[in-house]
């Protein structure tokens, strides 16, 4: 039987602009239950209809055509259109448009030349100033909304629940009836604003809600024995990691970044650091992202290695490298900097920690490639070509970018973004993917392990693909 109400504790409750970028949990699950985007990722990872009914693409990869649903209304009763959808995507490919951890406008250069016209109110084109054959990587992100403009004072979508009730901590949304969905899971959602963890779980063990979303490892020891919740733990897209300066100092080098890549003892960084919640990094993708390939070897916890890499490299004593760490996201950053120079002393490599406290702050400058020898940060995108022309591509030099030159590799993201057909664009990547675990650009670390639990009116329940709370 249907439950009429859910109630579900997550660390925050808040709405904001829904074309800003943020890879926040809590913020997209709201955002996902409000709003509707072209596309939606399948729990394979691919891509189904939403809004958008059907698709072409041209050969050259730059130009798409997109149906949109006849059925699809707005929550002020108004059918979704063409131009709705132009103007969603073009405010949120906007230079102005909002992002958090300076984020913002990042999805512009995507969208440089590109042409978003309504060629009937039913059918939106979008020829691209350059081949982008992962077109629907950014499109599954942008929620479209009436006349491309979020409403200033009660949010208004497409999604399969309106908004009935929002206070501090606390927003209401009921389903919204005929929805083309079809039936939801239930009538209405709570959700509710509980910052700590031990208290989510808390009031799950005591059925005063039905999910808690983001459990820790100790609070998933808590709810082990407890008869009445169901424990989910599924994968993420987000990769831990410290980006290495290869512009400038020793990690120019590729033996230097392979051999703190061997220092770092990963398996005890994971046991230790991340209580055993995480799998280990083989490349710069999760298993999440399309060209992961599984066949790539991890780079084994080998000092000896280590050490002979540095001399090849002309340090045969040992080196210092100043390493820049922010205080939160990821919140183990600290740990994981203690854990560095630990393993690093073995190999004869000293290194010095500057900490940031105003994680703002620090996030700009990495985007403007100020950091000293590397840097700990988190790569969120779970689109595989957002990671690779926003962290990896020379020619781009993306936000996040921090030096790392491959022409082959930029090559390989060229080809792929103009390859149509997905399997060759995976073994693509796959071959690219291959090339930056040898290079090294970042110490791989891990992929954080998603913790969530459940309650018995939500038997059966898992979270989307992406890790989102979707009912």
């Amino acid at each position: 039987m249907q439950p009429d109400t859910i109630r579900i504790a997550q660390a925050q409750v808040r709405l904001n602009d829904p074309h800003a970028i943020t890879d926040s949990r809590t913020l997209l699950n709201l955002r996902d239950a409000l709003h509707d985007a072209l596309v939606r990722r399948t729990p394979a990872g691919t891509f189904e209809p939403s809004l958008a009914t059907e698709w072409t693409v041209a050969a050259d990869a730059q130009t798409w055509t997109f149906s949109i649903r006849d059925d699809a209304r707005f929550h002020d009763g108004r059918q979704v259109r063409a131009s709705d959808v132009a103007a969603s995507i073009l405010r949120a490919a906007s230079p102005a448009a909002g992002g958090e951890m300076a984020t913002e406008g990042v999805l512009a250069s995507y969208f440089e030349g590109a042409e978003v016209t309504e060629q009937s109110p039913g059918t939106v084109r979008i020829t691209m100033g350059q081949p982008m054959a992962d077109l629907l990587d950014l499109l599954v992100d942008i929620v479209i909304l009436p006349n491309g403009e979020p409403t200033s004072e009660v949010p208004v979508g497409a999604g399969a629940y309106r908004l009935s009730e929002i206070a501090e901590g606390r927003i209401v949304m009921d389903a919204v009836e005929d929805h083309w969905r079809g039936q939801p899971l239930a009538q209405r959602i709570e959700w509710l604003a509980v910052p700590d963890a031990a208290e989510r779980a808390r009031l799950l063990s005591d059925n005063a809600v039905d999910l808690a979303i983001g459990l820790g490892v100790a609070e998933q020891q808590m709810l082990a024995q407890a008869e009445s919740v169901t424990l989910l733990t599924s994968n993420g897209s987000l990769c831990v990691a410290f980006l290495l300066n290869a512009s400038a100092g020793p990690c120019t080098d590729a033996r230097v970044r392979q051999a703190l890549n061997h220092a770092l003892d990963t398996d005890r960084v994971i046991a230790e650091v991340a209580g055993g919640a995480a799998r280990p990094l083989n490349g710069p993708f999760t298993p999440l992202h399309f060209g992961h390939d599984p066949a790539v070897p991890r780079y084994p916890h080998d000092p000896d290695r280590a050490r002979a890499l540095l001399a090849e490299a002309g340090y045969p004593d040992g080196l210092s490298l100043t390493i820049d760490v922010p205080t939160r996201l990821p919140d183990e950053a600290l740990e994981l900097a203690s854990a560095l120079q630990r393993d690093c002393q073995t190999i004869g490599v000293e290194i010095r920690l500057r900490v940031h406290e105003d994680r703002l702050a620090y996030a700009r400058m990495v985007r403007a490639k100020q950091i000293g020898d590397g840097c700990c940060f988190d790569s969120s995108p779970l689109s595989t070509y957002r990671v690779l022309r926003e962290k990896i591509h020379a020619g781009v030099a993306g936000p996040w970018w921090q030096g790392y030159v491959n022409r082959d590799v930029d090559a390989l993201i060229d080809r792929a973004t103009a390859t149509v057909d997905d399997t060759e664009r995976q073994a693509i990547y796959r071959r690219a993917y291959q090339t930056i675990r040898d290079d090294a650009p970042w110490i791989f670390l891990y992929t954080p392990l998603l913790i969530d639990g459940a309650g018995p009116r939500l038997s059966g329940w898992q979270p989307a693909s992406n890790g989102l709370a979707r009912f």
